[in-house]
């Protein structure tokens, strides 16, 4: 049954790239993912000019891509929660929490990072479980679990760092927040991601042949090849300075991994359908329950991860850290192009969005403007975007 399914798919991803190739129909379709790009482009050379270069110096750059990290970590769970339909207000609190409990269990308890590091990812990942089982078991409404555990999350991280910052970190902890990866694995890496990207086109391209559609054969390896150029520029800004930053690197994998999951497997079809339809979903078989358990559950793994990341960097657990960092995910994922309806965006949209919102920042800092345009600017985006969203499903 599922081997049907995935051959009907299979076919339908096909038939959609031909109706696709006709550049008309391609960019009516992907108008929004485009304005989000043009938007970054001009915010970076407005900065650049207001900074006569500075912002796109190479060591900004990087500095610009390690701020991102967290935000676009939690940006990319939360695209799958709110696809589903629902939101999470607790991803804050819960970086915060992990940061507090692996700093108290290095410091207080003597504990290595190895151990440290498994024990918060398996709380990140109970957390959210509990808190999607509630959500899809007990039918209470995701806000108001998120939202009471954003509170109670929070009076546990307060209560386990008494209120006081607990530092330092191992040296071997830091490296996740603080390291650079060296050239030859950044060189592996980008290497391996191009090579895939086109044979993952070459495939597509096999499967019109199989299909007998015809199409430019050209056009399955434009987007490849644009894509591989985008990476060997920032491959080159990165070797500029000091090379990759851990935390970016990842970003980079976990984004790969959620893209693949929620994009070439039937749990990401079930999670869109869900979001897309709830009573089809029921109708045609989806465990909804189930699915939204598991998407809860990934979304606190990667809080988790967000955690142990900015609790490296900061070298110290604080009570103070992940405050109102949920609302940067929730706009981080609504940016880079997911709708608050459900049922629509992309993962790798939330690299975008927490670039976009990064860019403001670190200009913003580097023009020495006052803390509160920041909020101003991003907050006029995040309204703009969601609007964007509406405007074009009504044009449709």
């Amino acid at each position: 049954m599922e081997g049907k399914l995935n051959k009907s798919l299979e076919l339908n991803e096909v038939n959609n790239n031909k109706k696709n190739f006709n550049p008309k129909n391609f960019f009516s379709t992907n108008v929004r993912a485009y304005a989000m790009i043009i938007g970054l482009i001009l915010i970076w050379a407005m900065f650049a000019i207001l900074t006569d270069g500075i912002f796109l110096s190479a060591r900004n750059i990087s500095n610009l891509t390690m701020q991102m990290a967290v935000v676009a970590i939690l940006g990319a769970g939360m695209v799958l929660v709110i696809v589903t339909g629902h939101i999470d207000l607790s991803v804050g609190s819960l970086v915060g929490l992990i940061g507090g409990i692996a700093a108290a269990l290095m410091v207080w308890k003597g504990w290595g990072t190895g151990l440290t590091i498994i024990t918060v990812l398996l709380i990140g990942l109970a957390i959210g479980a509990i808190q999607g089982f509630i959500t899809a078991y007990l039918n209470v409404p995701a806000f108001i679990v998120t939202l009471g555990g954003m509170m109670v999350l929070k009076g546990i991280l307060l209560g386990i760092t008494k209120g006081v910052t607990i530092a330092p970190m191992r040296e071997s902890y830091k490296v996740f927040g603080q390291a650079y990866i060296t050239n030859v694995t950044l060189f592996c890496f980008a290497g391996l991601v191009i090579l895939s990207m086109f044979f993952l086109a070459y495939r597509k391209r096999k499967s019109g042949i199989k299909y007998n559609l015809k199409q430019e054969p050209s056009s399955y390896y434009v987007k490849p090849l644009v894509y591989s150029l985008l990476i060997l520029g920032f491959v080159y800004i990165m070797v500029a300075y000091k090379g990759m930053p851990v935390p970016v690197f990842i970003m980079l994998i976990l984004v790969i991994v959620l893209t693949f999951l929620a994009d070439k497997t039937t749990f990401g079809r079930s999670v869109y359908a869900i979001g897309g339809n709830l009573q089809a979903a029921i109708f045609s078989g989806i465990s909804v329950k189930k699915i939204v358990l598991i998407v809860f559950a990934l979304n606190g793994l990667m809080a988790a991860i967000a955690g142990i990341i900015l609790s490296a960097r900061l070298n110290a657990g604080s009570p103070a850290a992940g405050t109102m960092m949920e609302l940067d995910a929730i706009a981080a994922a609504v940016i880079g192009g997911t709708s608050l309806m459900g049922g629509k965006g992309k993962v790798y949209g939330a690299i975008l969005g927490a670039l976009i919102m990064a860019s403001l920042d670190n200009g913003m800092s580097l023009l020495d403007m006052d803390a509160f345009w920041q909020y101003i600017v991003k907050g006029s985006i995040l309204i703009f975007a969601v609007w964007f969203d509406i405007y074009s499903k009504k044009k449709a």
